[in-house]
């Protein structure tokens, strides 16, 4: 069995609006192996993306922990978690956030370039990443000379720059069209069976959830099994 890359025990979360509490959170648990794919659904406001933000380090919990390669990440102080988050977790949005001014090539560097790698080593697994996702060609074209799933690959190509343990992905196909979003799915797939990397996708979309591991649905707090989904857990 794949080693697990990600749990959170009991996560609760709430905010306040003016005199009100707003429970989003109350005793959010799971568990995600290396490899596997796990989307997330549940209706609008039912702390989908709040989740997604606790998992992946941009925000802290009330109360409970997160858990990346089994060890305490929630907890940590603001500059410990953003250093481990760097290496070790990718981020991919609906609307790509690449930096206009920048060249493909250059946006998935970025995360390197933060890292501290030397400039020999960017430069080739940009290249080997540009490669992987199928843009060997447009690395030097800017986001604006892109189409929108081509920027949405470039971001996933950014997304795995650190070769992290998961990515977390935020409703990555929901601006994309037919062709392009069922791209995406493919190339998520693949990754997953080739380099193990682990996917948790917060998506309206059921026929993406439909083609994942597993499908856990996120209802009055708490997440819970929703659908047996491709069975490949």
């Amino acid at each position: 069995m794949n080693p697990i890359v990600l749990r959170s025990l009991n996560l609760c979360k709430s905010y306040r609006e003016g005199p009100q509490v707003v429970e989003v959170l109350n005793g959010a648990d799971l568990t995600l192996r290396a490899g596997e794919k796990l989307a997330i659904v549940g209706a609008s406001g039912s702390g989908k993306s709040t989740l997604l933000n606790l998992l992946g380090g941009l925000d802290a919990p009330d109360s409970g922990e997160v858990l990346l390669d089994e060890k305490p990440f929630s907890s940590l102080d603001d500059n410990s978690r953003g250093k481990i988050r760097n290496r070790k977790l990718g981020f991919v949005y609906q609307f790509h956030h690449l930096l206009p001014e920048f060249t493909a090539a250059e946006n998935i560097a970025m995360p390197m370039r933060i890292a501290g790698m030397n400039k020999n080593t960017i430069a080739e697994k940009t290249d080997a990443l540009l490669a992987r996702v199928g843009l060997s060609a447009r690395g030097l074209h800017k986001p604006a000379e892109l189409s929108g799933g081509e920027r949405q690959r470039v971001a996933i190509a950014r997304s795995l720059a650190n070769d992290p343990s998961c990515v977390l992905m935020d409703e990555p196909t929901g601006n994309l069209d037919t062709k392009n979003a069922n791209n995406i799915v493919e190339l998520i797939e693949e990754l997953s069976s080739q380099v193990r990397t682990a996917f948790v996708i917060v998506s309206h979309d059921e026929k993406l959830a439909a083609r994942l591991d597993r499908v856990l649905e996120l209802d009055s707090g708490k997440i819970c099994e929703f659908v047996a989904a491709g069975g490949r857990a």
